[in-house]
């Protein structure tokens, strides 16, 4: 009988999806990414989204607790446990929560919370090595953190952001760690380095960083020092021009997994002219569609643009919507035809190791934070939405949960878990068809 004779053929979808995907992909950095990939199951959910936006787009959960224009937000796109870390930027406070818009866009909350949880299940497999019954438990925190925290806030009250002040359990030692070890100056360092008749320029660091030819370096000194600056809101402007006067710039290499293949750039800027650890180093990255854009409608991806006329200008819109202190650098250019973001690097960026959890308990009350975190900031991006009003975001919510929260966790962890199971077995007929062989 011909398989062509029905859709339901999973190994061909997956391998269908994973070349389209990675097509405009030259060979090496194809191969680099695979290679990536390939390293956990984990690592393979982090660089297929566009298979989860594939499968859930049209899932018809959605309409059980939500589904609603009320229920709609800002998303980040691509919620997983390793997407929350420590970060930090301007004013040089630690905080923690995510702080990768790359993939972020408007839809329904459900979005997140479902790829959320499910890295929750794949995490605690794989990292946490917890059982399935305190994987159970652990999405029902994450779960309860995130809808309670929405019922905390029907009324107008301030959202705040995780800081070193405010950490509780796991948190507040891991943040404390972060703000002890790592600074600016610290930062400065690692990837630059400081002689007397140079002044400071990038380090070599081989794998890491790459010297760009002599017109590309002069074409984005050029859009940093002129285009770029008027991209920024006007409380970021600097009346002093040497402020974003450019020292140095390199090619970013082997960054991300998902993002594996996107142009990217550093840019070291003068900052500061008092002293030399006040340098900035700007991320210049090449911003894409989101995954999810893929299969909207053409009406659909018709509002958007209209809405957004390059990805550039949704980066920003999406980061100013959902961070509680959006980075003053935050800004774009385009450049050879493609749109970048450009944001400050930032000297705090580190992810919670959640295999050094001792066991199911921390685990849990960690997963209530991630869950409590996820709810502040999609009740930001409703803000943003809501002629600053986040209010009828979490009204719409607590409504359609009232009375069901325990059918809520029974289905979105029946969901999670079976999921996580899908996606194992996706990651083995990856392994099977891209590593096992010699396909291209």
């Amino acid at each position: 009988m011909s398989h062509a004779l029905t859709g339901h053929n999973r190994p061909q979808q997956v391998i269908e999806a994973i070349q389209q995907a990675n097509a405009p992909l030259d060979a090496a950095t194809r191969q680099a990414k695979y290679a990536k990939m390939a390293a956990s199951t984990y690592r393979f959910f982090r660089g297929t989204n566009h298979m989860y936006w594939q499968d859930v787009w049209y899932d018809w959960r959605f309409s059980l607790f939500g589904g609603w224009p009320n229920t709609q937000t800002w998303l980040q796109g691509d919620a997983h446990v390793y997407n929350f870390g420590a970060y930090g930027h301007h004013d040089d406070q630690v905080r923690y929560g995510m702080d990768d818009f790359d993939d972020a866009l408007i839809g329904d909350y459900q979005y997140d919370l479902w790829r959320l949880a499910i890295s929750v299940v794949l995490d605690g497999r794989e990292n946490a090595e917890l059982s399935p019954k305190a994987i159970d438990k652990a999405l029902g925190k994450l779960l309860e953190g995130y809808y309670y925290t929405l019922a905390d806030y029907t009324d107008d009250v301030p959202i705040e952001a995780v800081t070193l002040d405010s950490a509780k359990g796991q948190l507040k030692p891991f943040m404390s760690k972060v703000a002890d070890k790592q600074s600016r100056a610290r930062m400065l360092e690692k990837w630059t380095t400081l002689d007397d008749q140079r002044g400071r320029q990038f380090a070599e660091r081989p794998g890491k960083l790459a010297n760009l030819p002599a017109d590309m370096a002069s074409q984005l000194r050029r859009l940093i020092e002129q285009e770029y600056q008027q991209t920024l809101q006007d409380a970021a402007k600097e009346s002093d021009p040497r402020h974003f006067r450019v020292k140095d710039t390199a090619r970013r290499l082997d960054a991300g997994t998902g993002s594996l293949g996107v142009e990217r750039y550093y840019v070291l800027i003068e900052g500061g002219v008092d002293h030399e650890h006040d340098d900035i180093i700007l991320d210049v990255k090449e911003q894409v569609t989101p995954e999810a854009y893929h299969f909207m409608s053409k009406a659909q991806q018709q509002a958007w643009r209209k809405l957004f006329p390059n990805e550039g200008i949704r980066h920003a819109a999406a980061f100013h919507a959902i961070a509680e202190h959006p980075d003053a650098y935050l800004g774009w250019l385009t450049m050879n035809d493609k749109v970048f973001s450009v944001r400050e690097r930032s000297p705090f960026k580190k992810d919670f190791p959640t295999h050094k959890l001792s066991s199911g308990k921390p685990y849990r009350k960690l997963a209530r934070q991630w869950g409590q975190i996820l709810a502040r900031e999609h009740l930001r991006g409703a803000k943003a939405l809501n002629s600053g009003d986040h209010r009828p975001f979490a009204m719409a919510i607590c409504q359609r949960l009232k009375g069901r929260e325990e059918q809520f966790v029974e289905v979105l962890s029946t969901l999670a878990v079976a999921y996580a199971d899908c996606v194992e077995q996706d990651y083995g007929v990856f392994i099977d068809h891209f590593l096992a062989t010699d396909s291209p």
